[in-house]
């Protein structure tokens, strides 16, 4: 690891598939060391990092939790505006991680937009993973990612950064003991608690089940993300706080986090 500013992180979306005014699709951005981590990239991320003051050309890395269209839906606009006005101003390769069947996704991207959504070989990197682990190839962080329980590919990653701070992303996942493994001790668990308790759904988490995941991973702080719209007509602070006592917020677009 290097020596570097704190990591810091910026949740970009904390919606969902709902188009909102107030929260884009899933996405968050980790700055640690010389890289530019984002975690999920649905519509609006795009917006948002440029309200960050972030260039396309600054991402590093892109990881992708699943395949579902508010959590992949500007890959194809991420690479194709990293190609003008001018390619050359990437300086470091953009790489794209996810789960099994990637290649194939990424493939199909391509037969509908073609050598639009390539850049050249030392520009670009993809890495499909076949289930979880430790991850290496990262020069200013290191991941561990394990399954969750959603989608085939669903992964759930722990970034540690530069400084060794570590934080934990869920993506979308119903209650599972690898998320409870993924976490235990992090600095922030960035966790979906898309659904208030009384509509709880399979394949997704509410925000006392959050809670109970991160009491049991004995993380340092919680934020509640993915948040459909059903969320804003209840105090969803107030269930999490069933399970967790430890420090807690809602995400909201461009929040900042330092640790």
């Amino acid at each position: 690891m290097i020596n570097a500013a704190p990591t810091r992180v910026t949740i970009l979306g904390s919606g969902t598939c709902v188009p909102s005014v107030k929260r884009s699709a899933c996405a968050v951005m980790i700055n640690t060391g010389n890289a530019v981590i984002v975690l999920d990239c649905g519509p609006g991320t795009m917006r948002r990092l440029t309200e960050t003051d972030t260039a396309v050309t600054d991402v590093t890395h892109v990881f992708f939790s699943h395949f579902h269209p508010d959590h992949t839906g500007e890959l194809a606009t991420l690479i194709f505006a990293n190609k003008y006005p001018d390619q050359t101003r990437r300086k470091r390769a953009l790489t794209f991680i996810a789960g099994k069947g990637f290649t194939t996704f990424y493939n199909n991207y391509k037969s509908v937009y073609g050598h639009w959504i390539e850049l050249p070989p030392d520009q670009f990197r993809l890495m499909e993973l076949d289930g979880g682990g430790a991850i290496t190839g990262f020069d200013d962080f290191s991941v561990t990612a394990l399954p969750m329980t959603h989608n085939p590919e669903s992964l759930a990653y722990k970034i540690t950064g530069a400084d060794g701070k570590t934080i934990v992303y869920s993506g979308d996942t119903d209650f599972n003991e690898n998320l409870v493994t993924l976490a235990k001790g992090a600095n922030l668990l960035i966790c979906e608690a898309a659904f208030p308790a009384e509509y709880k759904v399979p394949g997704h988490l509410t925000p006392p089940e959050a809670g109970l995941i991160a009491a049991r991973a004995e993380v340092r702080s919680l934020v509640l993300t993915h948040l459909y719209p059903e969320c804003d007509q209840v105090d969803m602070i107030a269930q999490c706080r069933q399970n967790w006592s430890g420090p807690l917020a809602l995400a909201e677009d461009l929040m900042k986090i330092d640790l």
